[in-house]
């Protein structure tokens, strides 16, 4: 199935693994791409170390193109962006904007430069500045969210910039590829349908958690790190809704000092950080030390696997989820579906 996504990443079908935190490793990455998907590698939750050999596990694994996701407001983002062009990783794509000096630096390297947008002026921005592609995601999404539907969101993206976009939130099956494609998208982004796969190393009892979930099974929060946040609806959720500012506020100091430990940061690298964060946005000195809950609690669920200590980033998709099909039967079935569909409708 040809777009302007598989022509530009060179991969057999438009349809990517989103970058997402602890859940994302090499074991997800290579296998969707050697079913022809486009895999982003998550590295904002590993150290500079761990990504090199994240890397390095991923192409032992495959030949097939694949992607790294970077924090460009990282400390080091600097040194993973000559990592990623000494490995010659084909895409580097970021939750937040990268400034057009990085973009530049990727461009120059041969690098497909793919940012993750939440608004038509984020896209205009990004392809001003030499964004080869965006992914666009809907309110449907998992984790950091905005409170505009896919339906809406992404035409208004394709109206205002002419790179190719991919589509992301709420998608899961051939029907919605065929709907994007349809809109005038060049593929989706999937990030709940990958979680629960069989190459996810997500741990086995959390996945039977979310299969168990219905249409109303997620919730949009701001008390994990103060910004929207789209995830399962648990006890642990319950009781940070019902939390008063100063709990909320001692477990994010104690998440901050854990995050330190993981990745190997100084404290005065976690406070630049948070500078650099209140200074690009609208957060509150609280939001900023909220956010070093995220890592920490997200780890706790998709890793260790612990629901009474751990939030469970998903999409409202999980809702109509029931199995765990390896990757490349997952890939195959949603291109072959989407495709009868097309067919269907352009012989009518």
């Amino acid at each position: 199935m040809k777009t302007a996504l598989t022509e530009l990443a060179g991969i057999r079908h438009p349809i990517v693994q989103t970058g997402m935190g602890w859940v994302a490793g090499p074991r997800l990455v290579s296998a969707t791409a050697e079913a022809g998907g486009l895999g982003i590698l998550a590295s904002a939750t590993m150290t500079y170390d761990e990504l090199a050999a994240a890397i390095k596990e991923v192409k032992s694994r495959t030949s097939q193109p694949f992607g790294v996701n970077l924090r460009a407001d990282a400390e080091d983002a600097a040194r993973r962006v000559e990592l990623l062009i000494t490995e010659e990783v084909r895409v580097a794509s970021f939750a937040l904007a990268p400034k057009k000096d990085m973009i530049a630096r990727l461009k120059d390297n041969g690098i497909l430069v793919v940012p993750s947008v939440g608004a038509a002026r984020h896209a205009e921005k990004v392809a001003g500045w030499g964004a080869d592609a965006v992914i666009v995601q809907g309110g449907e999404g998992g984790g950091h969210t905005g409170g505009v539907a896919t339906t809406l969101l992404l035409p208004s993206v394709l109206d205002a910039v002419d790179i190719p976009v991919v589509a992301a939130g709420g998608f899961f099956d051939g029907r919605g590829l065929a709907a994007a494609l349809a809109y005038g998208a060049a593929g989706v982004a999937m990030g709940t349908r990958f979680l629960l796969t069989r190459e996810s190393t997500v741990p086995d009892e959390i996945k039977q958690a979310y299969l168990a979930r219905d249409l109303n099974g997620t919730v949009v929060t701001r008390k994990v790190d103060g910004m929207p946040h789209r995830v399962l609806r648990t006890e642990l959720v319950d009781a940070l809704e019902s939390a008063g500012p100063v709990r909320g506020l001692a477990r994010a100091a104690r998440n901050a000092s854990k995050f330190r430990k993981l990745t190997g940061l100084s404290w005065r690298s976690l406070a630049t950080e948070g500078l650099r964060m209140k200074r690009g946005g609208d957060r509150t000195w609280s939001q900023v030390l909220m956010a070093a809950n995220t890592p920490m609690l997200l780890r706790a669920g998709l890793v260790e696997g612990d629901r009474s200590a751990g939030v469970l980033a998903s999409g409202q998709v999980v809702g109509l989820l029931g199995d765990l099909p390896a990757v490349g039967d997952l890939i195959e079935t949603i291109v072959a579906d989407a495709t009868g569909i097309l067919r269907r409708l352009a012989s009518e």
